[in-house]
């Protein structure tokens, strides 16, 4: 338990240290709210009896950030729209955009808001889906979400795609995997606090999550499907009870943010180079991630790179544990049992410094090596290095 509250907290100051060179309002855990009305303009979303998903989206995403600016001075909200618009001409370049606009807005975290629907008028509560797949997906995840959210999914039926994204979501466990998770019971405890059915916390192959670099929800506030639901999300009081528990969960999260960063600073102070990274730096950093899922392991290996980033002819395979935007000390004991046996790798893309255990000349030999490893940390992998660096 220690050793997971430890990570927790080791998560908490990569994901805020890039942060410290900007000046945070006193008494908030967030700076920066993004807030999405999913759908929009030529884009509907479920409709039933004349109600639109798009519109009731808007609706619920004004009216929270509204309140969020009243009750939590110094709190910038960023809307993905505020009209009934659509971002771009295809599904993927709009779901791409609104990451887009998160991103260069710094957010500290971002909530996607949309209303379900189901083949069946029984369906009904809420859910809220977090980045990641869940073990009832299949090779193509087509019974995740109902006919016209499918492009609201990653195809997972390309091979490399796959391997792409899942290793993605291996590494959310070092960056804003657990913050997305926290965000999201929030929400779901708010919701259940007004009487709601909680359908709980699910994790989604959702397009806009992948993109977005920040903890980031998609919250379904009830089923358009279901007459009652429905008679319900088009009211008043169905609208202000679902804004006055998205606002809640957002407080509730700011605090226990901010709580946390404190215990972390606490155990983990900044050491002279993390104090040293600017904005700048994270911007670049996000900057190298964007794109398709496809593009993310195609990025161009950055010019001007130091004499530790320099490729040499030593090819070997190594057990990849973790990886993360910032450095982390090898002597970290994140790493437990191997705390100081771990060997600092540079790659391209989101996650650029990579951690790995042994150097082995062939790939059977790190295989050996990875059952090992994986008693201590499950989700490890091998990869092949050249160098200092993780080959694609």
């Amino acid at each position: 338990m220690y050793a997971r509250n430890f990570l927790v907290l080791l998560g908490l100051v990569v994901l805020f240290s890039v942060h410290e060179t900007m000046a945070r309002p006193v008494g908030h855990g967030v700076n920066v709210v993004v807030l999405d009305a999913g759908h929009g303009g030529n884009d509907p979303g479920a409709h039933y009896a004349g109600v639109y998903e798009k519109d009731l989206t808007l609706k619920v995403v004004l009216r929270l950030g509204k309140l969020i600016e009243q009750q939590m001075s110094g709190v910038k909200v960023v809307y993905t729209r505020k009209t009934d618009k659509a971002l771009a001409p295809t599904k993927a370049e709009d779901l791409q955009a609104r990451a887009d606009i998160a991103n260069r807005a710094g957010g500290d975290l971002f909530i996607s808001v949309h209303v379900n629907a189901a083949k069946s008028t029984a369906a009904k509560g809420v859910e809220t889906l977090v980045m990641g797949e869940s073990p009832k997906e299949q090779r193509y995840n087509e019974n995740a979400l109902f006919e016209n959210n499918r492009d609201d999914l990653i195809d997972m039926s390309d091979e490399r795609t796959a391997a792409i994204v899942r290793a993605y979501i291996q590494n959310l466990q070092f960056t804003y995997g657990e913050y997305s998770m926290a965000l999201a019971r929030c929400i779901q405890y708010s919701y259940v606090k007004d009487g709601r059915q909680s359908r709980g916390v699910k994790p989604q192959l959702l397009r806009v999550l992948y993109a977005t670099d920040m903890p980031g929800v998609l919250t379904e506030i009830g089923f358009l499907s279901n007459p009652q639901e429905a008679a319900y999300l088009k009211s008043e009081r169905g609208i202000n009870e679902i804004v006055q528990a998205l606002l809640r969960a957002v407080k509730e999260y700011s605090a226990r943010v901010l709580q946390l960063r404190g215990e972390a600073e606490q155990i983990l102070p900044a050491t002279d180079s993390e104090k040293s990274t600017t904005l700048a730096e994270s911007k670049r950093l996000k900057s190298s991630s964007e794109g398709s899922p496809s593009e993310k392991s195609n990025n161009p290996k950055k010019k001007g790179v130091g004499k530790s980033d320099r490729v040499t002819s030593v090819t070997h395979y190594a057990v990849q544990i973790s990886a993360s935007p910032k450095e982390i000390s090898v002597k970290s004991s994140a790493f437990k049992n191997y705390r100081g046996k771990v060997k600092q790798y540079i790659a391209s893309g989101k996650f650029r410094y990579k951690y790995c255990v042994g150097e082995f000349d062939t790939v059977e030999a790190a295989q050996r090596k990875l059952q090992e490893v994986r008693k201590t940390f499950a989700d490890a992998f091998v990869v092949r290095c050249k160098g200092n660096r993780i080959e694609k």
